[in-house]
C-alpha cells in the first residue's frame, strides 16, 4: 500500500472517483454535495493498492492554522482492512509537518468511536446529509 499526499490535477481526479463510487453511488449522496469547489486549495492523500486507487481524505487549511479533513472514503473490497486509518494518520502527520495546530471533521454518528480511537474528541451533532447524522469532531495537533 502507497499513501501519496498532493493536490496535483491527476491526484484529485482519482480522489473525485474513488468519492464517486463511495458517496454518489453506495451511500446515494448528491455529487454536488461532494463537489464543493474545494478540492483544488485542499490536500490530498491517495492510498493505492498495486497501482490502484483505493482510498483518499482531503484537507483543507485555514488561514487561522486550523484545519478540516472531508472526504474519507475507501473503497468497498477494502474496508475494515486499516486502509482509512491509513489515510487519516498520514493526513495528520502531514498536517502535523505543515503547522496545523486542529484538525475538524463532521463525520457520521456511527464512526464516532473509531474517530476517537484516533484521537478526535467529540464536539456536537451537526447537519444530515442525505439520510446520515454527522457529527463535529476536532484533534488538537500536540507540538514535540
Amino acid at each position: 500500500m502507497n499513501v501519496t499526499i498532493g493536490n496535483d490535477s491527476g491526484l484529485i481526479k482519482l480522489a473525485q472517483a474513488i468519492r464517486y463510487q463511495v458517496f454518489t453511488l453506495e451511500q446515494r449522496i448528491p455529487t454536488e454535495l461532494d463537489l464543493d469547489g474545494l478540492d483544488e486549495e485542499s490536500i490530498h492523500a491517495l492510498v493505492t493498492e498495486q497501482g490502484e486507487p483505493i482510498a483518499t481524505a482531503r484537507l483543507t487549511v485555514k488561514e487561522d492554522g486550523s484545519s478540516i479533513m472531508a472526504r474519507v472514503a475507501v473503497m468497498e473490497a477494502y474496508r475494515g482492512g486499516g486502509v482509512a486509518s491509513k489515510v487519516i494518520q498520514a493526513l495528520v502527520v502531514h498536517a502535523q509537518n505543515i503547522g496545523v495546530e486542529s484538525i475538524e471533521i463532521h463525520a457520521h454518528a456511527y464512526l464516532g468511536s473509531y474517530y476517537e480511537r484516533l484521537g478526535f474528541d467529540f464536539i456536537k451533532k451537526v447537519e444530515i446529509v442525505g439520510e446520515h447524522q454527522l457529527i463535529e469532531m476536532r484533534h488538537q495537533i500536540v507540538r514535540t
